[in-house]
């Protein structure tokens, strides 16, 4: 997901390895934590971004600044389980290849679907996930912590980005963010849907660069 910011952002590394496999934010943060500097900017996307948030909660005095990227903030939603399960079982059933022909094309911002290499390279990152991380990702999910006590509380910069096209995670879901933070930035990137970061990786890089130069302390 990040290849294109390795590539393009300065000192930036990733945590790999699907968190252990853990199947809860608050054990993902934790292993996220214990790979991370002692003190640095983090940037979630999607889950991870929820992530980084329980990162924040857990360490506050870790984090100097915190991206967001195509995410939410609310709790389950009623069918939210249902709907999540149900790819899962296909999974099972059919195969990795049949969750990954359902799940991916809506996470795709319209005007990128037909771009053959990028849809080649998400399907193989997801299919090469495998069904227990999907599986272990949706428990913890849907066994998500509540963010209303977090947001106020964040006291480093902040930025929430999305892409205008994300169809999971929409802008509006992004507007929200931002007003619960205290002075948290918001960029929203014409043309990109939920796999900003590879859709349109130069943007992504530019509002990160853009955003970590109006904070020198960051640097």
């Amino acid at each position: 997901m990040f290849r294109g910011q390795l590539a393009g952002l300065p000192n930036l590394s990733v945590v790999d390895g699907f968190y252990g496999n853990a199947d809860r934010i608050e054990d993902m943060a934790a292993y996220a934590l214990a790979r991370l500097p002692d003190r640095c900017v983090v940037i979630g996307h999607s889950m991870g971004a929820r992530i980084a948030l329980e990162a924040w909660r857990q360490v506050p005095s870790r984090i100097a600044g915190i991206v967001l990227s195509s995410t939410g903030i609310h709790s389950p939603k009623p069918g939210e389980a249902e709907k999540r399960h149900a790819l899962l079982n296909l999974g099972r059933d059919q195969g990795i290849a049949a969750l990954v022909a359902q799940w991916l094309p809506p996470m795709i911002g319209q005007q990128h679907r037909s771009n053959i290499q990028l849809v080649d390279m998400l399907t193989k990152m997801c299919a090469a996930a495998g069904i227990e991380t999907y599986a272990c990702q949706i428990n913890a999910l849907l066994n998500r912590p509540p963010l209303d006590d977090v947001l106020p509380a964040i006291s480093c910069p902040a930025m929430a980005i999305v892409g205008s096209d994300d169809e999971w995670s929409p802008p509006e879901q992004h507007r929200a963010i931002a007003a619960a933070i205290p002075g948290c930035a918001l960029q929203v990137v014409s043309g990109a849907g939920h796999m900003l970061p590879v859709e349109q990786p130069d943007a992504f890089n530019q509002c990160v660069a853009d955003w970590l130069g109006q904070h020198p302390q960051l640097g």
